[in-house]
C-alpha cells in the first residue's frame, strides 16, 4: 500500500503529539509529587511545637514557622496553577491527536482493498 505524503506527515505529527503527551504526563507527576511533599510538610509543621527548619540547597537553617508556612502555601498555589495550565494543554493536545488519528485512519482505510475494510 502506498501512503500519500500528506498522510505520512500526519503520522509524523501524531507521533510528535504522543511524545508531547508523554512529557506532559511526566511533568504532571513531578508537580503532583511536589504538591504532596508540600502538603506533608504543612501537616508536620501544624503538629510541631518549637523551631522549624528550611533547607535551601545544601544548607538547613531555622526559620519562622509563620513565614515558612506562607512560603509553602504560595509555592503550592503556583504549582496548582501550573498543573491546571498543563492539564489544559494536555487536553488540547489529546483532542488534536484524536482528530489527526481519525483522519489518518480514514485515509488509510480508503487505500485498503474493499474486502479488508471494516464494515
Amino acid at each position: 500500500m502506498d501512503i500519500a505524503k500528506e498522510t505520512q506527515d500526519k503520522i509524523a505529527q501524531l507521533q510528535l503529539l504522543e511524545q508531547n503527551l508523554n512529557n506532559f504526563h511526566g511533568q504532571k507527576r513531578n508537580i503532583q509529587s511536589q504538591v504532596l511533599e508540600i502538603d506533608n510538610a504543612l501537616k508536620e509543621m501544624d503538629a510541631s511545637q518549637g523551631v522549624v527548619y528550611k533547607i535551601t540547597g545544601a544548607v538547613m537553617f531555622s526559620t519562622d514557622k509563620h513565614t515558612l508556612t506562607k512560603d509553602l502555601k504560595e509555592r503550592k498555589e503556583l504549582l496548582d496553577v501550573r498543573l491546571k495550565s498543563m492539564e489544559k494543554q494536555e487536553k488540547s493536545t489529546e483532542e488534536k491527536a484524536k482528530k489527526i488519528q481519525e483522519e489518518v485512519m480514514a485515509e488509510l482505510e480508503q487505500h485498503m482493498p474493499k474486502d479488508e475494510r471494516s464494515h
